[in-house]
Formats: C-alpha cells, structure tokens, sequence
C-alpha cells in the first residue's frame, strides 16, 4: 500500500490538522495529519458507507 500517496481534502488548505486518506482496491487507510503513525484500515465498502453518512448529516449531532 505504500505506493500510494497520501490525500488531504482541498477544504484542509495549509492546515496541519487535517484527515489524509490513501486508498488501494482493497484497502483504505485514514490518518490525523498531525499524528501520522496512527492508521485505520478499512475496506472501500465500509469507507463509503462512512462517507455516505457524514455527507447526509446522520452524525452531526456529535459535533
């Protein structure tokens, strides 16, 4: 997996607090910016339900 590049969202511009995402066809690994050796790994699946999700709203009363 390490091939791949680490993505932060555009919305982040120079912040260091950010979440970087990288992804392969099985494997979607999500870190904090700034504490970069802290990596979930998930599957494409489960990472797009959890996208799906936050963009409805359905976690907003967390905030």
């Amino acid at each position: 997996m390490h091939e791949r590049h680490w993505q932060k969202s555009s919305f982040s511009g120079d912040q260091a607090n950010c979440v970087e995402v990288r992804a392969g066809a099985t494997l979607v690994e999500v870190r904090e910016s700034d504490d970069g050796d802290v990596i979930l790994h998930t599957t494409p699946a489960a990472f797009a339900d959890l996208l799906g999700t936050i963009k409805a709203g359905k976690l907003d009363h967390h905030a």
